[in-house]
């Protein structure tokens, strides 16, 4: 773990129980963390005011949405330079489908993962849609077989 002198233990014990249920209670929080509500609470506004937390959110199941698939796509543009990469970012905003997109060192310039129904719609929005954002060289994509870990976040 990188130290962070701003935090103290309890603060990575409020880290630690709200990465394990984000919906809990501060007077449960504040049994768990050993340490009153209203401190809980003035910790938490702090770490909000700090960006350590960023935000709350609920962790959908994609599949139950009918979106089965994933898939990672490796994209290389023609022209790795401000323009290009603005062009390419701005276009891959609108797409639902893209679930994440990461700008990338090595011989790739952006990894996206997309979420949709079956090949028939992920064949659409390459074929469509993908391959057709200006500047685009070349596209890689990758299905993969099954999840072995999943996270929104490193645990402190």
């Amino acid at each position: 773990m990188v130290e962070n002198p701003t935090l103290d233990e309890i603060d990575i014990r409020i880290l630690r129980e709200l990465t394990l249920d984000g919906r809990i209670s501060a007077a449960e929080l504040s049994q768990r963390v050993g340490l009153s509500a209203t401190p809980v609470i003035r910790r938490l506004r702090r770490l909000e005011q700090s960006g350590t937390i960023v935000g709350y959110t609920a962790l959908i199941n994609e599949a139950a949405l009918g979106f089965a698939m994933s898939v990672f796509v490796s994209v290389k543009l023609d022209r790795q330079v401000d323009q290009a990469l603005a062009r390419f970012e701005s276009a891959i905003l609108t797409f639902p489908e893209v679930v994440d997109c990461w700008l990338m060192t090595g011989n790739r310039d952006y990894l996206l993962r997309l979420t949709v129904t079956g090949l028939k719609e992920f064949e659409e929005l390459m074929i469509e849609r993908l391959v057709k954002i200006d500047g685009v060289a070349s596209i890689e994509s990758s299905i993969p077989i099954r999840r072995v870990k999943s996270g929104i976040s490193r645990n402190p």
